[in-house]
This record gives structure tokens, sequence and C-alpha cells, in this order.
């Protein structure tokens, strides 16, 4: 059925207590067709992809093996460094799991008006049931699940957060010991599953009653020296150039303690060495002509390209990680 038309059915059987403008407001937040992303587009990160089977895809696609103590997590938390691929593999999930993918953030939860932040949170949730299975995907929990302070903190702020863990808590409750029949094939198990799957870099700053509900806390960190190397060779891939593998050796030593996103950001102005070394000649200088990239752009590159994520930030996550979660790479 096209979107628009499944759209309009949508809206036309909504559940009693759902306000119809915010069901549209929130079904405009739905990824329908957005960037396809598998597996194999992600290097690295081994660790966090096999926590993601075994709590998403593997639930969403044979819910009748995953019933009673196997029934799956209804929140999961990805923390770690800026870019370090924690949206990227969201992505991966909703492509790999074949649901429906709502990306939210606070913006789409907030409004001016007193009550409707509230309205929406709870259209959010009973529509990731009636398009289940759905991930609720929430970039930058810390936002909107903050810790909660006895002063300081804003009314409404307050109730979309107690909102937000109500709707959550019932997600849960209504998941237990539940079983559906599909009349096709006979198998069992309930097929309306919705995860709340979030992301953060301040895994410090959630509120301690949301992660409680987040079962699964997956550490992302910086990419390993192999992870960088398959990255540098993928980015070079896409572009002519003249580094041997010592080269790409060479270089996966030099961006130590890089992210995924610094690496990507190293290549991309390494890439404009050749050019620059044209100056304007590049102007009248066919395509052809103008040489490859060499691990000299690197090295010119690095100058400019640092790390983001300093030593001491790091040692945050990791203490964090080791206290409440589980390494992801």
């Amino acid at each position: 059925m096209p979107w628009k038309k499944r759209k309009q059915a949508i809206l036309k059987s909504l559940p009693s207590g759902v306000d119809d403008e915010a069901a549209k407001q929130i079904l405009n937040e739905i990824v329908v067709q957005g960037d396809v992303v598998h597996w194999s587009d992600i290097a690295g990160l081994e660790p966090a992809k096999k926590a993601l089977r075994e709590v998403v895809v593997y639930p969403f696609l044979r819910p009748d093996l995953f019933m009673g103590l196997r029934e799956p997590a209804t929140g999961m938390l990805l923390f770690g460094p800026p870019g370090t691929g924690k949206t990227m593999l969201a992505r991966a999930v909703a492509t790999e799991s074949r649901s429906t993918f709502f990306s939210i953030s606070a913006s789409s939860l907030t409004s001016k008006y007193l009550g409707e932040s509230e309205k929406l949170v709870r259209a959010l949730f009973s529509l990731a049931k009636m398009l289940a299975p759905s991930i609720i995907f929430v970039d930058e929990i810390d936002s909107i699940l903050s810790q909660r302070s006895g002063s300081g903190e804003h009314e409404a702020t307050r109730r979309i957060k107690t909102e937000f863990l109500i709707q959550w808590s019932d997600l849960q409750r209504a998941a237990a010991g539940r079983e559906d029949k599909d009349e096709k094939d006979g198998r069992r198990g309930d097929a309306s599953r919705v995860l709340v799957l979030a992301a953060t870099n301040l895994p410090w700053a959630i509120d301690e009653a949301a992660r409680r509900r987040f079962v699964r806390r997956q550490y992302i960190p910086l990419p390993e020296t192999e992870t960088r190397a398959v990255q540098l060779r993928t980015l070079l891939g896409q572009q002519k150039h003249s580094l041997a593998e010592a080269d790409i050796q060479k270089l996966v030593e030099l961006t130590d303690g890089f992210s995924g996103s610094d690496i990507t950001a190293l290549a991309k102005d390494a890439a404009m060495g050749p050019l620059r070394s044209l100056g304007d000649a590049l102007l009248m200088t066919k395509m052809d002509e103008i040489r490859g990239m060499e691990l000299s752009d690197f090295v010119s590159s690095l100058v400019t390209i640092r790390p983001s994520v300093s030593k001491s930030g790091l040692k945050e996550y990791e203490d964090w990680a080791r206290e409440y979660g589980e390494r992801g790479g």
C-alpha cells in the first residue's frame, strides 16, 4: 500500500485518547525510505552488531522464538564518544529488521502549548504499536531524559520525561507474556515488537529511571586498529590514489585516537591535496591529468585535522561502561 494511503488509513483508525494533530505530526517523523544502511556498510563494531541482532533483528523477524525468558528488551542504549557510528548502527538495525523507523529528537516532542508535548509522546508510542514491528530511535536521549532535579527544572520538561517513562513502562507490560498466532504459518509469538533505541554522548546525564529501562547499554568505542584500516581502504576505494598497503598501515598508526567521523574528515581533506597542489591551474586541468592521492596528502592534512575526543574524555566513557554498560567494539 502506498505510504499516503496507509497514513490516511492509520489516522482514521487511531486508538481512543490519541490526538489527531499529534498523530499527524509524529507520522511526519517516520523515516519510511531514508538511507538504506546494511551491516556491511559499518566497519568493525562486531560485538555491537551481534547485540543488536539479538535484541532487535532476530526477535522482529522471528517473534515465535522470543517468548517467556527470551522476551526481548524494550530498551537499548548506544553510548560512546561522538562520531563512532551510533546513529549509523540504528539505521542499519531498521534496514535489517524491516521495521518502521521513528527518528525522534527533542524538538519533535516539544511544543509551546501546555499539554501538547505529552499528547505527542502518547501519540508516538500508540503509533509505534500500530505500525509494529517498529523502532523508536531517539538521538541525543540526554536532551529528553536528563536527570530530574528538584530545583531549576522547568515543569513542562519534567512532564515530558514523566509521560515518556509512563508510556515506555506500558510498552513493557503489554509485551510481557503476550502471544499472538499467525494463521498463515502457525507460528506463535508477539508480532507487536516495539523497541526504544537511543544514542547519547553523555550517558551519565541520563535519568536513573530511564537508565533502568535500558536493559542493554552498549558502549561504542573509538575504532580499533583493524577497523581504522578497513575504513581507510573503503574511503580510498572511491578515489584515485597511489597508497600501498604499507602506507595504509602507517596511516593507521598516525590516526590512533581518531573517531570514525574524524577519519572521514581527514580523508576528505587529504582528497583536496591533489587540487591544492595545482593552485589556479586546476581551472584548466583535465580530470584525468590530476594526480591521485598520496601519503603526503594525509600527512599534510593531519596538521589541521585532529582527534575530536580527548584522552580524559575517553576515560569517562570507559569508567561508565565498566560500571553500567557492555563493550561494543
